[in-house]
């Protein structure tokens, strides 16, 4: 593999932020780790016929395709497939995908039986505006997320049944990702500007977010490191004109492109795709650092999901089209690598409820086009 930059631990707050709970534990660094090592799952092999190089026992599957309708189904898939999670259902599981276009947006599903044949294909959210990534609840909701100027979060019926309902409590700005931390029963957002914001969200009643809440932004210094708080935003849901989120608290730390968001053992972790780096959040304590600084190695990181196992699964909009792993024993390298689609980025990744099919999305696929977006199905001996 190539050589990235892997930061172990960081000293924050005057103490050791280590891993817990079958994520990272180690001992802390001054700098980053240069290493050079295989990744878990070996080498990548060449090619499959999806254009897709994966390790020995894996192999890959295409479940959708843009302007098509899902096999056996009735539901003509979405443009640019974006973020992406997946719900229990029965036996079996539903993926859903956000449509990052405007106008049009929204959010597909794709139901899959236990043997994870598709059973079913339906639109859970429609026109709305440029859905990005968003994130899953405790009570088996999607989150949806605006990635516009005073943007919003739509929550949303991974099964259909129930209407979407607009989150206005959550801000009006360009959302992201979200992470629902249900320790402290808060939900961490990210804001996808050049001098973006981390947010989080305290609903007033936990598992029903039509009861507002309070809106908070992350305040710190200016370095990769340190202690911080959270202050409320004083009007989080700006019109257009008025002072954005972003700009109402002059404290306020920034973050140079929020991206992809995940929730695990009192950790949140957060990518920035300007400065290609894999944030870290110590919910409990409330200090921060760098759990990656990808110094151009690992490159436009976007959308991330984990495993229970402990690894994070890192998605890159451009650069060479890879899903890299970052182990808990400090191992930075691809999962997987596509080719012949250099003008698209990878979205969407996430597991079933097993652990052994990943879920993913070329979102423009070998065209460039966001009519020409695939949605694709990796299965084999993922660690679970």
């Amino acid at each position: 593999m190539r050589r990235r930059s892997f930061l172990r631990a960081a000293v924050i707050g005057g103490g050791v932020a280590a891993f817990t709970g079958g994520l990272w534990t180690g001992a802390a660094v001054g700098g980053p780790v240069r290493r050079i090592a295989e990744s878990p799952y070996g080498p990548l092999l060449p090619a499959d016929d999806n254009g897709l190089e994966l390790p020995e026992g894996f192999t890959s599957r295409v479940v959708a395709h843009s302007s098509d309708k899902v096999k056996g189904t009735s539901y003509t898939w979405h443009d640019a497939p974006d973020g992406g999670a997946c719900f229990v259902d029965g036996d079996g599981w539903i993926y859903v995908s956000n449509s990052e276009v405007e106008p049009g947006g929204g959010v597909g599903a794709i139901k899959f039986d236990s043997g994870g044949n598709v059973t079913d294909a339906y639109r859970i959210l429609e026109d709305t505006r440029r859905n990005c990534s968003g994130g899953a609840t405790p009570w088996n909701t999607w989150l949806s997320c605006e990635e516009v100027s005073y943007g919003y979060v739509f929550e949303t019926d991974p099964w259909g049944v129930k209407e979407a309902v607009r989150r206005d409590a959550m801000g009006s700005f360009n959302h992201e990702a979200a992470a629902c931390d249900p320790v402290r029963k808060v939900i961490y957002l990210t804001e996808d500007e050049p001098d973006g914001c981390f947010y989080r969200f305290r609903p007033n009643k936990w598992g029903d977010l039509g009861a507002g809440g309070l809106l908070e932004v992350l305040v710190a210094g200016d370095g990769t490191s340190g202690k911080a708080s959270w202050v409320e935003v004083p009007e989080p849901t700006p019109s257009e004109g008025d002072t954005p989120t972003r700009e109402q608290v002059s404290e306020a730390k920034h973050f140079d492109g929020g991206e992809g968001c995940y929730y695990a053992s009192d950790r949140c972790w957060f990518t920035t795709t300007g400065d290609s780096r894999v944030w870290q959040f110590n919910v409990a304590d409330d200090t921060f650092g760098l759990a990656y600084d990808g110094d151009g190695e690992l490159g436009a990181v976007d959308n991330l999901t984990g495993s229970s196992f402990g690894d994070l699964y890192v998605a890159e909009d451009g650069d060479n089209l890879e899903i890299c792993i970052i182990t808990p024993d400090d191992v930075v390298a691809p999962m997987l690598r596509m080719t012949g689609q250099d003008s698209s980025s990878l979205t969407g990744p996430a597991f079933n409820p097993a652990g052994d099919r990943m879920y993913f999305s070329s979102q423009y696929g070998p065209s460039g086009e966001f009519s020409d977006g695939y949605t694709y199905e990796i299965s084999g001996p993922f660690r679970h």
